[in-house]
């Protein structure tokens, strides 16, 4: 799980990019895979394969596939709940919302795929070791809602390096409270 922190911080740091706008942000330049005119009139669907295709290239493997089912999913998650969000330019509250259920997702994804099999073949039964996942995956969504509450209680902007520090915070401590389920 510690292997996943530099690629969680990295695919985290490349959606906050991608979804700020195109104000110095080189994946929104022209001519670049995120460059506004090229994408203007395309679909919902469109736009977010293109920012998922730019926050984490296919390159085979399980880590990538995972992380881009999170950035899918939090792109369909945030049109749900802001409808008229522009994908390519969030609002502040929309780019917070993202990233935080992002940086869950992908986690919980990384943790299932290191650690996913050996919590469901360490539990006394298969529901309870299901039991276990959903917990752990609860677990992180708490941990890291609570530490971007805790950004804006002290009315700290998101920013790529206070992203990397709920990433890198939240994969240690899921790590350090639910290692015992690995064994």
């Amino acid at each position: 799980l510690h292997d996943a922190l530099p690629i969680s911080i990295r695919s985290s740091e490349a959606l906050l990019s991608a979804v700020s706008g195109a104000g110095g942000n080189p994946l929104q330049a022209p001519g670049s895979p995120l460059d506004p005119a090229l994408l203007a009139g395309r679909s919902a669907d469109d736009i977010m394969d293109a920012v998922t295709d730019a926050v984490r290239p296919v390159d085979g493997t399980q880590d990538s596939e995972s992380s881009r089912a999170a950035i899918r999913d939090v792109l369909s998650d945030t049109l749900e709940r802001y409808p008229d969000a522009d994908l390519l330019n969030l609002t502040d509250p929309q780019k917070e919302h993202a990233v935080e259920v992002f940086v869950a997702g992908d986690i919980y994804g990384r943790f299932y795929l290191d650690l996913g099999t050996h919590v469901i073949e360490n539990a006394p039964s298969t529901s309870a070791g299901l039991s276990r996942l959903k917990e752990i995956r609860d677990y992180i969504r708490e941990t890291v809602a609570e530490a971007f509450r805790n950004l804006n209680a002290k009315g700290q902007s998101l920013s790529k390096t206070r992203v990397a520090a709920v990433v890198r915070d939240a994969i240690q401590e899921t790590f350090d409270v639910f290692e015992g389920y690995s064994r």
